[in-house]
């Protein structure tokens, strides 16, 4: 047989031709309603089978069917009971969806369109609620993504892998359309992408309501990711939604449910110390995939180059006092020290000649193991444990790994870092989010170290204690809390309360509640008065949220039990699933065709969807010149298939594969000219280092500078030209130290963040010396030609 249109790996027609993407953001909440358009052009029935990321706490809440003119609505039902429906209808010549989350990760979802008849198309609609997250910058981030790397299922673990068809991100076969609109009570200020956007349209003179959408031409082969600023960002706000009209009073979908947004701010002289104390403890991906380059612009920088540059900072900013130690893993798991040191010129030099020769060199990614050994480890007291944990996040047992993170959640706090395309959202935000910590995603062209480093300023923040949360409301009404007690606050980071509301109250009456916790001894509160009037037009949104968090806090108890108890829980979860029309890892969605049409006839034939798959995880894979490495990246499930022109992957050659990133390199050879150490010799090397990273590895731990040629060719001088320029009365390194923070403030001051904490050392070291700053900062503003001000430098 001859096929035409799109293909797939196998030289087998692709059934999905298009997504559209509406996406309606109010304040900090959005809705996303994706269509799927199938079109079956061959001369049999085929079943569609598409396995696609979705973000990790997305509340999927509605899915349907169009075929024709006949629209069917799914029902959530048990997931048994579903797929069996799935199936007694396909054999009964029926037509049936299924769509169902993985009971491994919340943030992959498959979908089966089943019984498509030749020249049939059908239409898919699938719609999800999900609250945007609070970039360190102020700004909400969205992200749809599209990448979904084939995730590496760890030796021994439970449960069947999700089967993954991939292809390089630069020949998914389907295109995407996709528009948003952002209403908010606060102005937008502004919208940015790391897609080409079209400009952004205002729809009234207050702008507080845009539209704006891709760019035309976009291919789905990369995460598109939404980054919205309003002015005024940090303002509490409260939404009460009312009960579903048929929904039985008392219950979650038949009462008003409150979703409340609180921004505690910390006083500022509080906040303008930072802790001299802690236990800092350094996870590292170092799993193969991990030597894809960080973004398609930099064809020099890897994840792992960048993770060494950041633990570089990272180690430079801690204080004097602390304790630290660094784990990395892959298939299995290597540390710096037996046990946390404490911080000193001698340990800190000790790890950072470990860490420049750290290589995505160990395999897979098993992160399950290091993490119960750094458990295991006593804490010291006095000494708060900080977790770091910086992975591309490609691992099948999300669930187990958010689980041993909330059961040790008392002992300390967690951030996490999801480190390029296709990082698991569910896997670095449950990491955060049950660890009382802050998780960032590194994505396209953002810099690892200004993220990380902002993280490190949350966790030298003074930890908040004794967090309660109490309500005032009108006589007859009472509040359930849905969420889970409120354990970490941040400076201008969001909490959220969701809160179930029971009884009568008047049109006209108010509600409030009070947040009060204890920051550094200081007793701090935060009140937020509200109507108890149901805002009008948010349909069931808040209370699928609400659905949601408690499916998700269900799913975890779950997890935890066994026997009796962990089928009782199931059975709640699925009740809740049903009862809200909220997705769970033990429910799917199923809509049967039952119209008047005849049964479909001739036997059925499967088509998989491929989804994007990052570029570099072929070409970080091939490099290490070894086939298993396949496994490394994507687990021992991902067949390893290359590509021709159009992207069809074949078995014979892996050279193929990396056809693709040496065009991007601006090669466009053809594979047979280059045998497999060629290539190697094809890929361009490491650029020098970063003039601000090589002024900062001269940094001692103590926070001062050494006066030598060193120091002096990092400021771009001669040894003569600043030795000859140091006043008299100054001692070498007091004078080393002012130039190095006179050049930072002068020359990089664009990349404060990165530098701000061991520039604080550093000032805190020069202020014990009791040194004459005017006349440093003066001298050294002449030979380094600058204008910085003595007071700038903290002095």
């Amino acid at each position: 047989m001859s096929c035409c249109g799109l293909l797939t790996a196998q030289k087998e027609p692709v059934p999905l031709k298009s997504v559209e993407v509406e996406l309606e953001v109010r304040d900090h909440v959005a809705t996303v309603v994706s269509t799927l358009t199938y079109e079956n052009k061959e001369d049999k029935p085929i079943e569609a089978v598409f396995v696609f990321p979705l973000p990790g706490d997305a509340a999927v809440c509605h899915f349907s069917a169009t075929i024709g003119q006949t629209q069917i609505v799914a029902e959530v039902k048990e997931k048994q009971e579903a797929r069996e429906d799935y199936d007694d209808a396909l054999s009964s010549g029926q037509q049936a969806f299924l769509l169902e989350e993985s009971e491994q990760s919340p943030d992959i979802f498959s979908l089966s369109v089943g019984s498509l008849p030749p020249g049939e198309s059908a239409s898919i609609r699938l719609e999800y609620v999900t609250e945007l997250a609070v970039q360190a910058d102020d700004g909400l981030r969205f992200c749809l993504p599209a990448v979904l790397n084939p995730r590496y299922q760890p030796q021994g673990s439970e449960g069947a892998s999700v089967q993954v068809t991939s292809v390089p991100a630069s020949l998914v076969p389907y295109s995407l359309s996709f528009s948003a609109r952002v209403s908010s009570p606060r102005p937008v200020s502004k919208v940015e992408s790391n897609c080409s956007l079209d400009p952004l349209q205002y729809l009234n003179t207050e702008q507080t309501q845009a539209t704006v959408k891709l760019a035309s031409g976009h291919k789905f082969d990369r995460d598109v990711e939404v980054l919205i600023y309003y002015k005024d960002a940090h303002q509490p706000t409260a939404v009460v939604e009312a009960g579903q009209a048929s929904a039985k009073p008392g219950s979650l979908m038949g009462d008003p449910v409150v979703m409340l947004s609180l921004y505690p701010e910390f006083p500022k002289a509080v906040m303008s110390s930072v802790a001299s104390c802690g236990e800092f403890v350094l996870l590292l991906d170092r799993s193969g995939s991990m030597d894809c380059h960080t973004s398609d612009s930099d064809e020099q920088e890897t994840r792992i180059s960048s993770a060494r540059d950041t633990l570089l900072l990272l180690l430079k900013s801690l204080p004097m006092g602390c304790y630290f130690n660094i784990y990395s893993f892959g298939s299995n798991y290597e540390h710096i020290f037996p046990k946390s040191v404490e911080y000193s010129e001698k340990t800190m030099e000790e790890a950072l000649k470990k860490v420049e020769k750290m290589d995505a060199n160990l395999g897979g990614t098993e992160i399950l193991e290091p993490l119960k050994h750094i458990y295991s480890q006593p804490c010291i007291p006095s000494q708060p444990r900080q977790l770091f944990v910086f992975t591309d996040g490609e691992v099948m047992n999300t669930k187990e790994v958010i689980n041993l993170v909330k059961k040790n959640s008392g002992s300390h706090r967690c951030f996490s870092f999801g480190i390029g395309e296709g990082a698991s959202s569910a896997l670095i935000n449950g990491l955060a989010k049950e660890g009382g910590g802050h998780a960032q995603f590194i994505t396209g062209t953002d810099r690892m170290q200004s993220k990380v480093m902002q993280s490190l300023r949350f966790a030298l923040q003074p930890a908040v204690e004794d967090v309660s949360v109490t309500w005032d409301l009108p006589k007859g009404v009472s509040a359930t809390v849905l969420s889970p007690p409120i354990t970490a606050l941040f400076q201008g980071q969001r909490s959220l309360v969701y809160a179930q509301l029971t009884g009568q109250s008047s049109e006209a009456a108010e509600g409030g509640v009070t947040v009060k916790y204890s920051l550094a001894g200081h007793p701090s509160q935060s009140q937020l008065h509200f109507a108890l009037r149901p805002a009008e037009d948010t349909g069931l949104t808040v209370h699928r949220l609400a659905a949601r968090l408690l499916i998700r806090s269900l799913e975890m108890e779950e997890s935890d039990d066994e026997g009796e108890q962990d089928r009782g829980v199931k059975q709640k979860v699925v009740e809740l699933s049903v009862q809200s029309g909220v997705s769970s890892a033990f429910t799917a969605f199923i809509a049967v065709n039952k119209g008047d049409g005849g049964a479909i006839q001739g036997p059925l034939v499967r088509r998989d969807v491929p989804t994007a798959m990052c570029s570099g995880i072929i070409q970080c894979c091939y490099m290490s010149a070894d086939i298993q490495a396949f496994a490394d990246c994507g687990g021992p499930n991902l067949d390893l298939e290359c590509q021709d022109d159009f992207g069809l992957l074949q078995d014979e050659e892996v050279l193929h594969c990396y056809e693709g990133d040496l065009e991007t390199n601006g090669m466009a050879y053809s594979d047979e000219d280059f045998s497999a150490e060629e290539v190697r010799v094809a890929l361009p090397k490491q650029s020098r280092r970063d003039p601000l990273l090589q002024l900062v590895s001269l940094q001692k731990a103590s926070g001062c500078w050494v006066l030598d040629p060193d120091l002096a060719a990092a400021l771009g001088k001669t040894s003569e030209e600043v030795e000859n320029a140091k006043p008299s009365a100054v001692n070498q390194e007091v004078w080393a130290t002012i130039l190095a923070l006179i050049w930072l403030h002068g020359f990089k001051k664009d990349a404060q963040e990165e530098w701000e904490l061991l520039a604080m050392k550093a000032a805190s070291w020069l202020r014990a010396q009791k040194a004459c700053a005017a006349e440093c900062v003066e001298a050294g503003n002449a030979v380094l030609g600058c204008e910085v001000q003595k007071d700038a430098l903290g002095l």
